[in-house]
């Protein structure tokens, strides 16, 4: 069964505007403000709302957040191959938009980390067309073989995964979501319900299985985006420590790619520090960024 977006999700999409990118709309939230401009990169499943607590935070920063093609407020269409490589060609044109001429620090969430990795790939390049003035990975399966996913993920990699999509229903998503919240700070129902009105919104439930496509992406693009890792320089970790499935075997994988990376260890948080505890969040993208 679908789901009407709550009152809360409403509230932040009136805060956003509809941008179009290669036919399709993207939510797009942007606001002026002091500083690099931090442009935030959500993961999978969620969107640009799992931001809105940390932004309040970081009152008087630019921001600027959007949601990825075929996640939250942005479009779905169903037919759609969801690459990270077009998700990266979307947030280069959004840069292009309103970045200006300022600097941009980069903050990226699970999902978003791939997407992120291949722009310091094509930064290393010279291919990218702006240069990162910093980069913020927290919590994604980056190093995909030192990860733990969920069973939810693995059977929408499956042969299963478009049964699983449609099957897919409020409870089991709430089960599998709350799953990778830290026993300190957990799932609460309205934030259960806010996401499962985001990923049910214009046809995205039945989507699940073409969306976590990009963990075999992580696959085939490993040494390209591993490399990135090691070589870009200005890259920062922040990590919960709790998170069951980007471990700190991840982290660990991580260091040994990139020796004396710095990195903010996370105690007590799991797989979504920014809607655990967005105070501490913002404290540390406002310190990564340089303030």
């Amino acid at each position: 069964m679908s789901a009407a977006l709550t009152d809360r999700v409403r509230r932040w999409l009136e805060r956003g505007e509809r941008e179009h990118f290669r036919g399709h709309g993207i939510h797009v939230f942007r606001r002026d403000g002091d500083g690099p401009l931090l442009l935030l990169l959500h993961g999978f499943p969620s969107s640009s709302y799992d931001w809105r607590a940390m932004l309040d935070e970081l009152r008087g920063r630019a921001v600027l957040a959007f949601d990825f093609l075929g996640f939250g407020l942005s479009d779905k269409p169903c037919g759609h191959r969801y690459g990270l490589g077009w998700q990266a060609d979307l947030t280069t044109e959004l840069v292009r938009r309103h970045g200006g001429d300022g600097p941009v620090f980069v903050v990226a969430h699970d999902m978003g980390t791939s997407v992120a990795t291949e722009l310091m790939a094509r930064d290393l390049e010279g291919e990218l067309g702006w240069a990162p003035a910093g980069v913020l990975l927290f919590n994604g399966s980056i190093v995909l073989e030192k990860a733990s996913p969920t069973p939810a993920q693995k059977v929408l990699r499956s042969p299963l995964g478009p049964l699983a999509a449609r099957l897919t229903n409020r409870l089991v998503f709430g089960h599998q979501l709350g799953s990778v919240f830290s026993a300190g700070h957990p799932l609460g129902p309205e934030e259960a319900a806010d996401q499962w009105s985001l990923v049910c919104h214009d046809g995205g439930r039945t989507l699940g299985h073409r969306l976590v496509g990009y963990m075999d992406e992580r696959v085939e693009h490993a040494g390209r985006w591993h490399g990135a890792i090691r070589d870009w320089a200005g890259l920062q970790l922040a990590w919960g420590l709790e998170d069951p499935v980007a471990t700190t075997a991840v982290l660990d994988a991580l260091r040994e790619l990139h020796p004396g990376v710095p990195v903010t260890e996370l105690p007590g948080l799991g797989h979504y520090p920014q809607i655990e505890d967005p105070a501490r969040m913002a404290v540390v993208v406002a310190e990564a960024a340089g303030r």
